[in-house]
This record gives structure tokens, C-alpha cells and sequence, in this order.
């Protein structure tokens, strides 16, 4: 009898050596300066990681910025080494604003073992669950978002990305990004990992997620008041529900965001959570009583964040936004064949809102074929400011003199900038490439030091 014991678990699996080797791939300056981000240009793809396995993806970290710049400042952009200047454009210093919708704009892409379609595909900001391009702080187990305070609940604000989720690997892996805005943006990330020696064991699950949108749901009564009389009708299929996941397979799901952009002015969550797996007709294998519910709260959505269910953005903070999530790390729901996970929008289905999502699931390969919507079905619903425009007076010589010196100055800063972008991209293109050979040496090194 082996009477050896081994703590497992999270904190357990801490007491436990391995013969494995972590490593990172980063946007470090490889000159060794401090420039440690990279420029994604328009319509451009950029592999963060590209790792040889076997092995796992343990930890994620990114920050990014992404500004429009209206005009020119008082310093070359050549000489600035960090995305932006941080000082306020009332002194006249610099002249950025927020792409207010970026964070939808570019599309995080993840590939297993060579398949040519990706396991994960999803805007960057929904991914770690800042939806809307609408900024929020919040941290649960596997993900977390820690926007910067002044830029709280504001489109496009500054925020820090974090993922522990565990992703295996059998031979490789590759982490995209694809900028589909029509200006650069920086990135920032650490992509951390551990190489294993021996093949992962034939029933490994790999990781999944992806980003879906109903815009909007088609429902039967939105001009009808949620939990009124009239809405209480019964739903007995499903058919008509928002689809957060299908996939056929073995695995388990193992939760979801969801970004709700509510139009009645009432109450949004009444519908009921249908999860469908296998050979499920009706009722379902798990039948829900709301979404609240579902989420893990009661009596609405309260304005917390806990390990596996909580609120990043509430409907009281941003009126018309709500954004929910729940992970199943603790109670995966597993299936053999197939899943069906799906939410009522409203009750029986009557709501006609905006409403989108993250799936996160491990199955078998070969992966489905996942797609994303093109980037214009992915912009968010923004509030929309009025901006009342006058001609311009009748003008003074100096007025017309300064007119004419600032659309100089502006000939010359979009020179200076564009000149500045194109260093970067080559830079850049080393760096990729430096990643990769730093990758494969450091599986050469590891996989050497086992023959030995």
C-alpha cells in the first residue's frame, strides 16, 4: 500500500516539485532601454507568443493605450518613450484623447497544436472582461481588471488585463493580436508559461473562449414593462434564448461574462438560465430561476465582485449598462457530446436588448471553427454627446496668420509621428521574431538538460 501523500489543489500543488521550467515572453525592450511596449499599426497582426510544447499558459498581463491625437503638442514624438504623456491637455503640453472604442476593436486570437482556426477569439478588452470598451475594476479567480481611478466607468478608459487561466499545450502555442482599428495602438503584456517533458495525457482538455452578440435580441414585448402581468407567458423550448455557448465535444463550460446595454429603462434580468447538454430535449439539465440568480445574486444585481460571481459595471454607476460574470471553476458543468448554454432575454423572451458575451470552456481537439462578428457589429452602444458647430467669423489678419501656423505645425507633427511609427514597426518586427528564438532556446536548454 502507497501510503504517500500529496496535497492537490490550488495551494497544495505548492508543496509539490516538478521537473518543468517557467519561462515568459514579453514586450521588453530588447535594447535594453525602456520602450518595454509595441506598436500595432492599422489592419496588422502580431503573434505575442509563438512556444513549443509540451507545456501550459499559467499567467497573462496586459495594458494597452490607444489615443487620437487631434492635433500636435510641444514635445516630438520622437523623443517620448511611453504611450502617453499623462499630463492634461489644458496646458497645451499634448493633445490625445481615448479612442473611446478600441478595446473592441482589437481581437485576441489563441491557437493549439497547430490547428489553423483559433481556440479563442474574442475582443481584447471582453476577454478579461472590460465589455462595452466600457471600463470597470473587478477581481475574480481566473480573470481580474484594475482600471486606473480618475478613468473609472468612462468608454476607452486605462486598465491593467490579468488571466490564470491554466492552458495546455501539446506541441504549441500561439497568442495573436490583430489591431482592426484605423489608428496604432501600444501593448504591453507578459505571457508567463511552464514546459513539461512528457506529452500531456490523452484526456487533456484544451481552453477555449469566445465572443458572441445579439444586437439586439429579437423580442416579443419590449415596449411591455419587465415583470408585468402581461410578460408572463411560458417558455417551454428555449428556441428563442441568447446563445452564450454551442459546441459539440467533450469538456466542461466553465462561465461566461455578459454586457447588457438596456434600453426599457426597467429591469433587464428576469429571464432564466437553460443549459442544454448532450441528448437534452426539455426541460434542461440545469434550468435556472433568473438572472440574477444565475450570477449568484438576488433581489437585482448588487454592486460586488467576488471569486466566482460578481459586477464589474452597474446599471447605477452607468445607467443602461450592466456587466455581470460567473465562472464555474469550483462546479464545472461537464459534457460528453454537446452543451447548449443559453439565457431568456427578459422573461419568455420579451426584451429587445443589446446584449453580448464571453464564453470560457475546455474540450477535445479538434476546436469548432469560431468567427467574430467585423469590427462595426462590434462597437458599442455609446451615449452620443451634441456638438453644435458654428461657421468661423469673418477673420483678422492674426487669426488667419495663427490658422495658418498651427496647419504647418500640424504638417510637421504628423511627419514627426508618422516618421516615429515607421521606426517602431521595424523594431517591432525584430522583437517578434526575438521572442520566438528566445522561445526555442529556452525549450532546447530544457529539453537538453533532461537528456543528460
Amino acid at each position: 500500500m502507497n501510503n504517500t501523500y500529496q496535497p492537490s489543489g490550488l495551494l497544495g500543488d505548492l508543496t509539490v516539485s516538478r521537473d518543468s521550467r517557467t519561462a515568459r515572453a514579453s514586450s521588453f525592450d530588447q535594447t535594453g532601454r525602456n520602450r518595454d511596449n509595441w506598436i500595432v499599426m492599422p489592419g496588422e497582426e502580431r503573434v505575442l507568443a509563438d512556444i513549443q510544447g509540451p507545456g501550459f499558459i499559467t499567467h497573462i498581463w496586459m495594458t494597452q493605450s490607444s489615443r487620437i491625437q487631434p492635433g500636435p503638442g510641444q514635445i516630438d514624438p520622437a523623443v517620448v518613450g511611453v504611450p502617453m504623456l499623462e499630463i492634461h491637455n489644458a496646458l497645451g503640453v499634448s493633445w490625445e484623447v481615448h479612442d473611446p472604442d478600441y478595446y473592441r476593436k482589437i481581437v485576441l486570437k489563441m491557437y493549439w497544436d497547430d490547428q489553423e482556426t483559433p481556440s479563442v477569439i474574442a475582443p481584447l478588452g471582453d476577454f478579461f472582461g472590460l465589455m462595452n470598451s466600457l471600463s470597470g475594476s473587478y477581481d475574480s479567480l481566473p480573470l481580474s481588471v484594475s482600471a486606473k481611478e480618475p478613468e473609472l466607468n468612462t468608454f476607452g478608459g486605462s486598465a491593467a488585463f490579468n488571466s490564470y487561466f491554466r492552458m495546455p499545450f501539446n506541441s504549441r502555442a500561439r497568442i495573436v493580436v490583430e489591431n482592426q482599428n484605423d489608428i496604432p495602438y501600444l501593448q504591453y503584456f507578459y505571457i508567463d508559461y511552464e514546459l513539461v517533458h512528457e506529452p500531456l495525457p490523452e484526456e487533456t482538455v484544451y481552453f477555449h473562449a469566445h465572443w458572441r452578440r445579439a444586437l439586439p435580441n429579437q423580442g416579443w414585448g419590449p415596449d411591455l414593462q419587465a415583470n408585468s402581468i402581461e410578460t408572463t407567458i411560458p417558455n417551454l423550448t428555449g428556441e428563442d434564448n441568447y446563445v452564450v455557448l454551442e459546441t459539440e465535444g467533450r469538456g466542461h463550460y466553465v462561465g461566461c461574462n455578459l454586457a447588457v446595454r438596456h434600453f426599457q429603462g426597467s429591469w433587464w434580468g428576469e429571464g432564466d438560465d437553460m443549459i442544454f447538454i448532450d441528448d437534452d430535449t426539455w426541460p434542461p439539465s440545469l434550468h435556472g430561476t433568473g438572472m440574477e440568480d444565475y450570477f449568484g445574486h438576488a433581489w437585482g444585481m448588487q454592486n460586488n465582485a467576488y471569486l466566482f460571481n460578481g459586477t464589474m459595471v452597474h446599471e447605477e454607476n452607468v445607467p443602461g449598462f450592466h456587466h455581470s460574470y460567473r465562472f464555474h471553476m469550483a462546479d464545472p458543468i461537464r459534457f460528453s457530446k454537446r452543451i447548449k448554454v443559453t439565457f431568456e432575454h427578459g422573461h419568455g423572451n420579451h426584451l429587445s436588448d443589446d446584449w453580448s458575451s464571453t464564453a470560457y470552456w475546455y474540450q477535445t481537439l479538434p476546436s469548432p471553427t469560431l468567427t467574430i462578428a467585423p469590427v462595426e457589429q462590434r462597437l458599442p452602444l455609446r451615449p452620443i454627446d451634441r456638438v453644435v458647430e458654428a461657421p468661423l467669423p469673418e477673420l483678422s489678419d492674426e487669426q488667419t496668420a495663427a490658422r495658418a501656423r498651427a496647419a504647418e505645425r500640424m504638417e510637421r507633427f504628423i511627419e514627426a509621428r508618422d516618421a516615429m511609427r515607421k521606426q517602431r514597426r521595424g523594431e517591432i518586427d525584430e522583437w517578434e521574431s526575438g521572442n520566438v528564438t528566445q522561445a526555442r532556446d529556452i525549450r532546447a536548454r530544457f529539453d537538453a538538460e533532461a537528456g543528460a
